[in-house]
């Protein structure tokens, strides 16, 4: 077998992606992590990289450029979405062809992944692992060290970079060898999380919104989707904070937008985009009914670029407030 191949690690700091680290090491492989930052993943591995002593290299996908990559292929994956808004099969292919580049800059052998065969439905069954090592143009390049010996052989098995009896041989949505293995190794890893956003039901509501109605998404467009209640009135959309932290960072991501907060009483920050007289009332309407002034009458509302106007107006009773919300 050869002696210190090199791999590039798709590296996410979860327990699959740590596993497939540590059993490339076993085979005195050197191993560089490669981790993708984005509005929707969890936004560090330092941690987990400097455990396992490997190298890590991050790769922002949160600026324009990436973002606007990002939001073509969400508009329309061509591999369709999971159950939600979520590409991921587009977004895999992505994020490896991305990697591929590294792997060429490293002088890299091949490229890991933490995938489980029919782990996740969507994108881990075995024809789709062949799709996605397809579109990414990394044939015989590209290994799953958890599963390779359920799957056919790679020719970095072939070529000696891995010894395939090494391998395993895991599959299905229970982590429990994967738990077994962590203890053996003594891994300390998260706690399983939700993973890509787009995944959750709430942000899917808002993201499809979004995507109605904004062409030039931004970053900051993003990041407000994680945050506050969302309602739309035609083209305007209105962001209600459901908590002191968020209303600390609708300020921060406010750019020309208006804002609305309760004059004499505690209550949400509410962020407004494309003021028209109409949906300035609705949008102080809203920032009362959310308020501790929800159930009275002509209440202040200080509102604005600079919170430098004022209206009285009475809060929404509930069906008007649905019928605002975005879903």
């Amino acid at each position: 077998m050869k002696k210190k191949a090199k791999a590039i690690v798709m590296f996410s700091g979860g327990l699959d992606s740590l596993l497939a680290v540590k059993i490339l090491q076993e085979q005195n492989i050197k191993v560089i992590a490669i981790h993708f930052i984005s509005s929707f993943f969890p936004k560090s591995a330092r941690d987990s990289a400097k455990k396992l002593k490997v190298k890590l290299i991050e790769v922002d996908l949160s600026d324009d450029k990436h973002i606007k990559e990002f939001i073509e292929m969400t508009r329309k994956p061509r591999f369709g979405y999971g159950s939600a808004v979520n590409p991921c099969i587009d977004c895999k292919i992505m994020m490896l062809k991305k990697a591929k580049q590294v792997m060429e800059k490293e002088k890299a052998d091949f490229i890991a992944t933490g995938e489980v065969l029919n782990e996740r439905p969507m994108s881990q069954t075995r024809e789709k692992l062949g799709l996605i090592e397809l579109e990414s143009n990394l044939q015989s390049k590209l290994l799953r060290p958890l599963s390779a010996r359920l799957l056919d052989e790679t020719e970095v098995e072939k070529k000696g970079f891995v010894d395939r009896k090494k391998l395993l041989a895991m599959q299905g949505r229970r982590r429990i060898q994967q738990m077994e293995l962590a203890k053996k190794y003594k891994l300390k890893y998260p706690t399983p999380a939700g993973g890509c956003l787009l995944c959750e039901k709430e942000i899917a509501i808002k993201m499809r919104d979004l995507l109605r109605y904004k062409q030039n998404i931004k970053k900051r467009d993003l990041e407000l989707l994680k945050i506050g209640r969302h309602f739309r009135v035609d083209k305007s959309k209105i962001i209600v904070g459901r908590n002191e932290q968020e209303n600390k960072k609708i300020i921060e991501l406010a750019n020309n937008d208006w804002l609305f907060e309760p004059k004499d009483v505690p209550g949400p920050t509410t962020l407004l985009e494309h003021p028209t007289q109409q949906v300035i009332k609705i949008a102080a309407a809203l920032t009362v009914s959310f308020s501790d002034a929800k159930d009275k009458k002509n209440v202040e509302i200080n509102y604005g670029r600079n919170l430098n106007k004022s209206i009285k107006i009475n809060p929404l009773n509930k069906k008007e407030v649905e019928k605002y919300k975005v879903k």
